[in-house]
């Protein structure tokens, strides 16, 4: 991306000190070897897995006999809140933006989203490089590199905070899981209401997180995370109405990501409980996150989904066709859009690039244009354009 995208001196430093928080956290020396040797393993294990069991996995021109049948309504529905949520998510960083002072477009900030997405589903380390990259995108918007750094932490912190609430109230669906999810809530509902109504609850809540920021400085691992955190605090600042809209959106981007597999599984007559879909979601979500073969977590994430579905019920051919009606508008179309807007936003930054070098160059040619008119009249008269090079003799 360095090369792709041509950045001024003021927005190469501020990427710089980005890939310092994403990219700069000490490793182990054998962490790549480590992770090689897990990845090469698992992989062993799925492809053993899948010879042996290759006769009890769904036909693939069954599941696309059965993918054909699906019912038009319900595909509609799969690609509108596939839109829905990727869109809650723009508009959710577009806010945050808003509240530390700068505006971009609705349509430059869906961009960046889409864009952001396919960088970090299809590329090694692309979760890293997605981050640089809004963060750059960001810095070109004009906002300063405390407010991107801030923007990007609290986006992080309101979809991972809405993560867990959505799954905890999922489990509580599941007899097995109710007693624990369930205080697991109260608990942080209780915090919530505490946080909003109690100034006192909220000075010992900021007390805590600045002793907690403090340790972390001092540890290696957590430091760049902790450093950004402590020159963005106080840069975005959120009053109520802003937490409340900021998670509204947190909750619709998953609530539709998550509405676009239900519809799916409906497109394919499988009629779960819809906590039972939204929980081989969470399932595959995980499975994507542990065994991370490929970008995007592609495979796990497929079998994650099938193997749940069928769990709770579902049969297997229905189910993978369901799951790739999904898959095939959640990652593979999301990815297409996102190299698109990607390359959408690139050309843009070359032609603005072009332009500014080329008012800088009409800005001198003029500049040097008038000049030598200024001083024409006086030299067409005879006379010295100006005041002698050399004093006059004494």
């Amino acid at each position: 991306m360095d090369q792709a995208v041509a950045v001024s001196s003021e927005a190469r430093a501020g990427s710089a000190a980005m890939e310092e928080l994403a990219l700069s956290a000490p490793r182990p020396k054998r962490s790549t070897v480590h992770t090689w040797t897990v990845r090469t393993a698992t992989l062993t294990a799925a492809v053993t897995f899948f010879v042996l069991l290759r006769d009890q996995l769904p036909d693939p021109s069954a599941m696309f006999a059965v993918a054909a049948d699906a019912e038009p309504g319900w595909l509609v529905l799969v690609v509108i809140a596939e839109m829905l949520s990727m869109g809650s998510f723009a508009r959710l960083q577009r806010r945050l933006l808003l509240i530390g002072g700068v505006r971009i477009s609705l349509r430059r900030a869906f961009a960046v989203t889409y864009a952001g997405n396919a960088l970090s589903t299809t590329l090694p380390a692309g979760p890293a490089v997605s981050v640089v990259y809004s963060f750059r995108q960001f810095r070109r918007g004009g906002a300063s590199v405390q407010v991107a750094t801030a923007v990007i932490l609290l986006g992080g912190i309101a979809t991972s905070s809405t993560y867990t609430i959505i799954g905890l109230l999922t489990l509580l669906g599941e007899p097995g899981s109710r007693v624990v999810a369930g205080a697991a809530l109260a608990t942080a509902t209780a915090s919530g209401v505490l946080f909003w109504r109690s100034p006192g609850f909220r000075r010992t809540l900021t007390g805590f997180t600045r002793r907690v920021l403090r340790t972390a400085l001092r540890h290696p691992r957590a430091a760049p995370l902790a450093h950004a955190m402590h020159r963005a605090r106080g840069v975005v600042r959120l009053g109520r109405r802003d937490w409340g809209a900021v998670l509204a959106l947190s909750i619709l981007n998953w609530a539709f990501e998550l509405t676009a597999l239900i519809a799916a599984t409906r497109a394919l007559g499988i009629y779960l409980a819809p906590h039972e879909v939204v929980i081989s979601y969470f399932a595959a979500q995980a499975a994507g996150s542990v065994l991370p073969l490929l970008p995007g977590g592609l495979g796990a994430v497929e079998a994650g989904l099938v193997t749940s579905l069928v769990a709770f019920g579902a049969h297997a051919v229905p189910a993978g066709a369901a799951v790739a009606v999904y898959r095939l508008v959640s990652f593979w179309a999301v990815v297409a859009v996102g190299w698109l807007a990607w390359l959408a936003l690139r050309a843009s930054e070359e032609n603005l690039d072009r332009a500014q070098q080329w008012t800088a160059r009409t800005w001198r040619s003029t500049g040097i244009s008038l000049t030598a008119i200024a001083g024409w009249p006086a030299q067409h008269a005879g006379l010295p354009a100006g005041p002698s090079e050399h004093p006059p003799a004494s």
